[in-house]
């Protein structure tokens, strides 16, 4: 296998036994979780969450957990059958470009898969799907930059345009432009499936910073530490500092001084209830979401923000937890094209 496996025991090892099953499906046991990531579970992002919220999730239920690092984006099928082979009772395919290869697996080998942006491939006992989205948090996030901007002009810089990245991105707009709205938001995606392009990320970054950007808001996984790099090199139009805004996780461990805030996602409770939901006999027949009410998606405070912005802002949380303030969850990518001022999207 190109990539390691790396395989944790998480304290005593509990089988749990099905307590309903899906019609057609096999009674069954649960000992061990699989995770399959294209990039490493070290880059404070979409990888690292995936991958320390299963070996949350597997040592609070007793599970054995394999996580599966560094599988790129190509054919994970081989990968899928050996942890198949390696008895995994459920393989979370943690990455849109899996998405086709793991229902497949699951079929074949009947082990139970999860998978992200296809809830249409969801097949009951055997495949479900979580696509997440943060647009509640990145509506907040929106507000927070359109609030500090000394521009007036804030830039969103994307991998790639999958679900969850075009509702946070639109997200991010509505808010903005809720806090002002005369903001100009440029666009711009580095490419149709850009997460791992670092030297992309600096360079699509470093032309909104030039249009007049001085805030950036960045979704973009391995493609993320090169927006940093542009940020942290590139002064704003008005000699001042560029400021960013992350998504999924916290980088304030590696930050120079230029991370606003971050729309963090937690993952322990969406891949909690996917195994109490194998257990229960209802996998693969209902959707997962994340959400502020139970600070699955929460806003990253930092020193940059005051102690009145951040009242203000809790405010909003609140507010829009008690539905005062809807956001809409926007998937399509032309929608969300819509809703900015300038655009430099891949085609």
């Amino acid at each position: 296998m190109a990539a390691k496996l790396h395989r944790m025991a998480l304290s005593a090892v509990a089988a749990v036994g099905l307590a309903a099953v899906i019609t057609g499906a096999q009674a069954q046991e649960i000992d061990t979780i699989a995770v399959l990531v294209p990039e490493q579970g070290t880059d404070y992002g979409w990888n690292q969450q995936g991958v320390d919220a299963t070996r949350a999730v597997g040592e609070a239920m007793g599970l054995e957990v394999i996580s599966a690092e560094g599988l790129g984006y190509g054919d994970v099928r081989p990968t899928l059958r050996e942890l198949a082979a390696e008895g995994a009772d459920l393989m979370i395919a943690h990455a849109s470009g899996y998405n086709t290869a793991a229902p497949e697996i699951a079929a074949e080998t009947g082990v139970a898969v999860a998978i992200v942006d296809r809830p249409e491939d969801m097949v009951p006992g055997l495949v479900a799907d979580y696509t997440l989205s943060g647009h509640d948090g990145a509506y907040m996030a929106g507000m927070l930059a359109a609030q500090l901007s000394r521009t007036g002009t804030l830039g969103i810089v994307v991998s790639g345009e999958p679900p969850s990245w075009n509702s946070q991105s639109a997200g991010f707009a509505m808010g903005a432009r809720a806090a002002n709205p005369d903001v100009n938001l440029l666009y711009a995606v580095i490419g149709p499936a850009a997460y791992a392009d670092a030297a992309g990320g600096k360079r699509v970054t470093e032309s909104v910073i030039a249009a007049g950007a001085d805030i950036v808001f960045g979704q973009g996984d391995g493609s993320t530490f090169g927006m940093l790099q542009a940020v942290e090199t590139v002064p704003a139009a008005d000699g001042g500092k560029v400021l960013f805004i992350d998504v999924i996780g916290d980088k304030s461990e590696i930050d120079k001084g230029h991370l606003l805030s971050s729309v963090v996602w937690n993952m322990v409770p969406v891949y909690s209830a996917m195994v109490e939901d194998l257990k229960s006999g209802t996998f693969g027949t209902v959707g997962y979401a994340i959400q502020l009410a139970d600070d699955s998606v929460q806003l990253l405070r930092t020193a940059h923000i005051s102690d009145e912005m951040w009242a203000g802002l809790m405010d909003v949380r609140a507010k829009i937890i008690a539905g005062e303030i809807e956001v809409p969850a926007v998937w399509e990518a032309t929608e969300v094209r819509a809703l900015m001022s300038s655009v430099d999207a891949a085609e």
